[in-house]
């Protein structure tokens, strides 16, 4: 895959991390929701922790994400996090790692722009990302019915991808697991994106990997049981099987 050409840009109060082959320029009305709203660009707002709007410009579609704290720290402070420095910003961070997941041939979407504003000790940050037409997330078509054994072993394999180039995904769940959906004939309408990687990083193989595993496991669990329903076992082995099968062929090379 293309590598990106990354540049920087400064604002007030912080710094934009840009593709240079994606935009032709970077300043604050580029993460400003209200100057895309103004243009008619905000096509919609996509609710939940992750404050993800999706916008269009000159035919490109963009995920735009605003970073959000979770869990009983978010009452504390919503979007704020500890300044330890530009590099160390969640936002530059994962634009980084997005680029080098793209470089290694992995399924992820490419890295638009980044960017962090100070305040104080503090800083917050959003990441724009290219949205990828054409899909629904794994939770979705577990709740619709559309998946079946070929599609989960698709997405085992694809885990094992990642996984054999030593990406650790700090919250792999359901919902940021896509799957193609234009074309389920074609062998390409199972293509599988793996998305947030906020907190992820490159690391050795280990032990960490069937966390991964189970931490998506649970995921799948809560989905079913929300929806009244117990995980479907024969599910989870079709899954199994096709990381089984992703690893081995890492094993033997790729053949």
């Amino acid at each position: 895959m293309p590598l990106i050409d990354e540049r920087r840009a400064d604002i007030p109060r912080g710094r934009i991390l840009y593709d240079a082959a994606q935009l032709r320029k970077a300043d604050e009305t580029l993460f400003s929701l209200e100057a895309w709203a103004a243009k008619g660009a905000a096509e919609r707002l996509i609710g939940g922790r992750g404050s993800i709007a999706l916008l269009e410009d000159e035919g490109a579609r963009w995920a735009l994400r605003h970073y959000r704290r979770g869990g009983m720290i978010a009452k504390l402070s919503q979007d704020r996090y500890l300044w330890l420095g530009e590099n160390r910003t969640r936002s530059f961070m994962e634009f980084r790692l997005l680029a080098e997941l793209r470089r290694l041939g992995l399924p992820v979407p490419k890295p638009i722009a980044a960017r962090y504003e100070r305040h104080g000790l503090t800083y917050s940050a959003d990441l724009m990302t290219e949205w990828i037409a054409d899909t629904e997330t794994l939770a979705k078509a577990l709740l619709s019915g559309h998946m079946n054994e070929r599609s989960w072993h698709e997405v085992g394999r694809t885990i094992a991808a990642f996984h054999a180039a030593g990406v650790d995904h700090a919250d792999l769940n359901a919902n940021n697991i896509l799957l193609r959906t234009h074309n389920p004939a074609d062998a390409a309408g199972d293509a599988v994106y793996i998305l947030d990687f906020d907190r992820g990083r490159l690391r050795a193989r280990g032990s960490w990997e069937q966390q991964v595993l189970a931490r998506l496991r649970r995921s799948l669990e809560k989905i079913s049981a929300g929806a009244g329903r117990a995980v479907d076992e024969s599910h989870w082995r079709q899954l199994l099987e096709g990381y089984d099968q992703g690893d081995r062929r890492t094993a033997d090379g790729g053949r």
